[in-house]
C-alpha cells in the first residue's frame, strides 16, 4: 500500500515526495506522484492523475478524470475541463511577453505583469513536449500533435500539428483521425460515430 503524505485526505494517493499545498483541494480517487507540486488554491477533481514532476499553479481548476503526465507545467490561470490529457513535458504558458526585468532593469514582481492563461476544453489532448502560448483555447476533443507550438485557438475536434500548429485533420472523441465521406460527412474508423462539417465547424451528427 502506497503511503499517503496527507492522511486527512481520504481516498487520495499522494506520494511522500510530492508537494501538495494544504490549501489545495484534491478529489477522491486522485493520484499525485513523485516530486509533483500542486500549489495553493488549486482545485483538482476526482480520478485525476498528476504525474512525476508535474506542476499545477495556484488556483488552477482541473476537472474530473484528467491526466497530467510527467514533468508537465500547468501555469496559472490555466483552466482544464474534465477528461483533458496533458502529455509529458507539455508547457501551458502564462506570459505573452515574458521578461525577467522591467525596462529600468529592476526585477519583475507579481505586480509588474498580468498573467494570461491556456484553456483546455472537455476531452482535449495535448501531445508530449508541446507548448501552448497563452492566451489560447484548445477546443473540445481537439488533439495537439506532439512537439507542436499552439499560438491560436484550436477548434473543437481539430487535429493540429507543427510550429506554429495548424489544423491538418479532424478527430473524433475516440482520438482517431476521421474519414472524409464527402459532402461534409466524417466517420470515425474506431467506433463508427459520425460528424458533420458546416462552414469549417465540425459537430457530432444528430
Amino acid at each position: 500500500m502506497t503511503e499517503q503524505k496527507q492522511g486527512s485526505r481520504e481516498g487520495v494517493r499522494i506520494l511522500p515526495s510530492a508537494d501538495v499545498d494544504d490549501r489545495a483541494e484534491i478529489g477522491t480517487g486522485t493520484s499525485v506522484w513523485h516530486l509533483a507540486q500542486v500549489r495553493e488554491g488549486a482545485r483538482i477533481g476526482r480520478n485525476v492523475v498528476i504525474g512525476r514532476g508535474a506542476y499545477i499553479g495556484p488556483d488552477v481548476p482541473v476537472g474530473d478524470n484528467c491526466k497530467i503526465q510527467n514533468h508537465a507545467l500547468v501555469y496559472e490561470p490555466a483552466v482544464l475541463e474534465p477528461g483533458v490529457f496533458v502529455g509529458p513535458a507539455v508547457v501551458l504558458t502564462n506570459d505573452h511577453y515574458p521578461r525577467a526585468v522591467n525596462a529600468d532593469g529592476t526585477p519583475k514582481s507579481a505586480h509588474d505583469w498580468t498573467p494570461v492563461g491556456v484553456t483546455l476544453r472537455e476531452g482535449a489532448a495535448v501531445g508530449a513536449r508541446s507548448v501552448c502560448v497563452a492566451p489560447v483555447t484548445v477546443g473540445r476533443w481537439a488533439l495537439v500533435a506532439a512537439g507542436s507550438v499552439v499560438t491560436k485557438d484550436v477548434p473543437d475536434f481539430a487535429l493540429v500539428a507543427g510550429v506554429p500548429a495548424r489544423r491538418i485533420r479532424w478527430v473524433g472523441k475516440a482520438g482517431a483521425p476521421l474519414e472524409d465521406r464527402g459532402e461534409g460527412l466524417f466517420v470515425c474508423p474506431k467506433d463508427g460515430s459520425e460528424y458533420v462539417e458546416i462552414d469549417g465547424v465540425l459537430k457530432e451528427k444528430a
